[in-house]
């Protein structure tokens, strides 16, 4: 009997428990047991680990989260640590690992496989939606429902009160929540990491609306946007990444808007509740396909590989390859929100 660990790594999305089960019952079906790592690579380093059974696997599809536990460990820091992976790898009798994450979790899973020989899967997860070689990853589109009536329901107070309204969202290098989230719920203005962020266009735009009559206006800007005047800070996660949600990216262009318009602005930074909650029905769907699919290839013994979505068809991808750069806003879709900036 193979045994298959599983682990979910980085943040946590909605939509990781229904690829947990996906991996699992496909699992239980090669008649193989499942090992659920805690915590993500932290359970890999510290040995720590639980059986998952058909009866723990049952009920999680419309939980948000993650029944497994996530953290931010990146064992890449220090040999030592990857040594213990490789070690805790035989101790808990693992046959191949199914890691479930974004660029940071699956860039271990690779090394571990590439350079140490550990058999593992990955599983592209992040509400950025800027894994490479696949359209989507589990947790952005209930992200962008979330953002979609967030907008939704500024636009009331902001035409109410005659504000301009700054949302600021997550996408540290990528504008796909911003961009989707911003079209779909009728955003004025949308700022993304892919296009530097000109505050005089801005200033020019909100003054033009207001001229024609409307007396309020709300902006989507990603957390990850560069504008004019950004005080950066220090702080840094183990994988050597600036804390996004201590740059205030929103607040310091709600006040740059206020200062050069005089229109009073307002911002709001919706943080983590886009990741929080059950998952979309896509969401579900997306991460039960994927975690089938990553079974699979454990089972056919093909590793080094994720499953990606392209054109609604599950195809198999090298990780290498879904690695080698971020994924990023396809700008004729930028160019497509622009229409609506009026």
């Amino acid at each position: 009997m193979k045994n298959i660990g599983v682990l979910t790594g980085g943040g946590d999305v909605p939509g990781l428990n229904p690829a947990i089960r996906g991996v699992a019952r496909r699992a239980f079906q090669f008649g193989y047991k499942v090992t659920g790592i805690l915590d993500g690579w932290r359970g890999l380093l510290e040995a720590e680990a639980i059986e998952l059974t058909p009866e723990r696997v049952s009920g999680i599809l419309h939980v948000g989260g993650t029944i497994l536990g996530s953290s931010r460990t990146n064992p890449l820091k220090k040999t030592a640590d990857m040594d213990k992976c490789v070690e805790n790898f035989k101790k808990l009798g693992l046959d191949a690992i199914v890691a479930i994450g974004g660029d940071d979790t699956l860039s271990v899973a690779l090394a571990l496989y590439r350079d140490r020989g550990v058999p593992c899967v990955g599983v592209p997860k992040t509400m950025d939606n800027d894994v490479g070689e696949t359209e989507f990853c589990i947790g952005f589109d209930t992200a962008v429902e979330v953002v979609v009536d967030a907008i939704d329901r500024l636009h009331t107070t902001a035409e109410s009160h005659h504000r301009v309204l700054v949302l600021e969202v997550m996408g540290r290098h990528a504008g796909w929540v911003a961009v989707y989230g911003g079209l779909a719920g009728g955003a004025d203005y949308i700022a993304i990491p892919e296009r530097p962020v000109d505050l005089n266009e801005i200033v020019a735009h909100l003054k033009q609306r207001y001229a024609s009559g409307k007396r309020f206006s709300v902006i989507v800007v990603a957390e990850g946007a560069e504008i004019q005047g950004m005080k950066e800070v220090e702080e840094r996660d183990a994988f050597g990444h600036v804390i996004l949600a201590k740059r205030a990216v929103g607040q310091t262009l709600a006040e740059q808007i206020e200062a050069a318009t005089g229109f009073e602005t307002r911002a709001m930074q919706l943080g983590h509740v886009q990741r929080g909650g059950s998952p979309s029905a896509f969401d579900r769907v997306l991460g039960l396909r994927l975690g089938v699919r990553a079974a699979e290839l454990v089972h056919e013994g093909k590793f080094g590989y994720m499953p990606a979505l392209k054109c609604s068809k599950i195809v198999d991808v090298p990780l290498e390859q879904a690695l080698k750069g971020t994924r990023t806003v396809d700008m004729e879709l930028y160019e497509v929100a622009r229409v609506f900036f009026c």
